[in-house]
C-alpha cells in the first residue's frame, strides 16, 4: 500500500503521485537519488516507481543497492522509450516491470496493481476471504454479493489485512503503510478505524481478532 515514487520531472512525479493516492495508496515522493537512498534503507515500501537518470544517484545504482540489501520492495522502473539497454540492465539488477515514458497513467496504475499483487502472491483481481470478496480494481466489497459501504481509509486497513491474511500486522505496520511522509496517523486511529470496520464487516464470516501485545490479525471464522 506505501509507494515511493524517484522521479525528478516535478509535474511528471506529482501527476504519478495524485493517480496512485486516488486508487488508495499512500504516496510519497522524492526527486534526489542519493536522498531516496537513503530513505530506502530505513523505510519499508510495498512498490518503489523509479526514474533512472536523477541527480546525484541514478536509478540503476539505487536498484543496486536496494538489492543488495535483500529489500522485496516492487519495482517499477521508468525509462526513455528507445533506452533498451537500461531496460535490460534494470531487469538483470532486479526490478520487476518496466514502463517506457511517455505512458498513460492509466497503464501505470494498471500494472501498479499488477506488481501489489504479485507481491501478495496472487495474480486474482478479487480477494475472498469467506463470504466477503474484495475487487482491488474497483475498489469495492461485498459480502454474499451484497455492496458493503466502507470508507476509503478503512478500506485500505482492509486491503492491508487481506493481502497479509493469517498474519500479525501491529498497528505500526499499518499506519506506515497507511499514509505517507505528509500524513500521520496515530495508534489510537488505527484503533478506532479497525473497531468501526469490524462493525462493517460483522455479517461476513471473517473476524479481526485483537492480538495482545502485537496487533490485528484477519482470519475466516
Amino acid at each position: 500500500m506505501r509507494v515511493l515514487v524517484v522521479e525528478d520531472h516535478a509535474a511528471l512525479a506529482d501527476g504519478i503521485a495524485r493517480s496512485l493516492r486516488q486508487s488508495g495508496y499512500a504516496v510519497d515522493v522524492i526527486a534526489d537519488g542519493e536522498e531516496a537512498d537513503d530513505i530506502l534503507r530505513t523505510q519499508e515500501y510495498g512498490l518503489v516507481v523509479l526514474d533512472l537518470n536523477l541527480p546525484k544517484l541514478d536509478g540503476l545504482e539505487i536498484l543496486r543497492r536496494l538489492r543488495h540489501r535483500g529489500a522485496e520492495s516492487a519495482v517499477l522502473i521508468l525509462t526513455a522509450r528507445g533506452d533498451i539497454e537500461d531496460r535490460v540492465k534494470g531487469l538483470d539488477l532486479g526490478a520487476d516491470d518496466y514502463l517506457a515514458k511517455p505512458f498513460e497513467l492509466v497503464e501505470l496504475e494498471a500494472r501498479v496493481r499488477a506488481l501489489m499483487r504479485r507481491n501478495a502472491g496472487t495474480h486474482n483481481t478479487q480477494i475472498k476471504c469467506g463470504k466477503l470478496t474484495f475487487d482491488t480494481v474497483a475498489r469495492r466489497v461485498t459480502i454474499d454479493g451484497d455492496d458493503v459501504e466502507i470508507p476509503r481509509r478503512e478500506l485500505n486497513i482492509l486491503e492491508i489485512l487481506l493481502l497479509r491474511l493469517g498474519h500479525v500486522l501491529s498497528k505500526e505496520q499499518i499506519s506506515d503503510q497507511l499514509v505517507g511522509f505528509e500524513d500521520d496517523i496515530s495508534a489510537n486511529a488505527v484503533e478506532l478505524y479497525i473497531s468501526r470496520l469490524r462493525k462493517r464487516v460483522e455479517l461476513a464470516d471473517v473476524k479481526i481478532q485483537t492480538v495482545r501485545g502485537l496487533g490485528y490479525l484477519l482470519k475466516k471464522t
